[in-house]
């Protein structure tokens, strides 16, 4: 099961992004009444699909080497740019561009940012994503689950 974990993990985050961002947000602004409501369900969504994507990137960092080992996994010698820069990108859209959003300040702008922000770090959720899947990318702990 352990060799499966960090392709579950950035499923996960990979998932929730296409998920929120290109079918339930659209929906929103679609559906709701007012372009106000659908915006503070939205930055609601939007927040929790942070706290999603922090718990798989932190996971994904404990799950990127063998317990007792101390070089990367295959799959995660490329990732780890990915993780770290998908981390960053959710962190800085949640604490940064947000709040000017939710403030309504320069709205236009701030709500470029935080879209091409989101963009890219659905790219790099994908990027690790299409990692975790590639053949021979978890042989060192397949090696070391048949040994245990």
């Amino acid at each position: 099961m352990r060799p499966r974990l960090p392709v579950l993990v950035a499923a996960l985050w990979w998932g929730s992004l296409t998920t929120i961002g290109f079918l339930v947000v659209p929906l929103l602004f679609a559906y709701l009444p007012s372009p106000s409501l659908a915006g503070q369900m939205a930055a609601r969504l939007f927040a929790a699909q942070t706290w999603v994507a922090v718990v798989c990137c932190v996971l994904l960092l404990l799950l990127s080497r063998p317990r007792h080992g101390v070089t990367h996994y295959p799959w995660a010698r490329v990732a780890m740019l990915f993780v770290l820069g998908g981390l960053l990108l959710a962190l800085l859209n949640q604490f940064g561009v947000a709040p000017r959003i939710v403030a309504r300040q320069d709205l236009r702008l701030w709500h470029s940012v935080g879209t091409v922000m989101y963009a890219v770090q659905w790219g790099c959720a994908l990027a690790v994503f299409w990692q975790t899947l590639r053949p021979g990318s978890h042989t060192a702990v397949e090696e070391r689950s048949a040994s245990d």
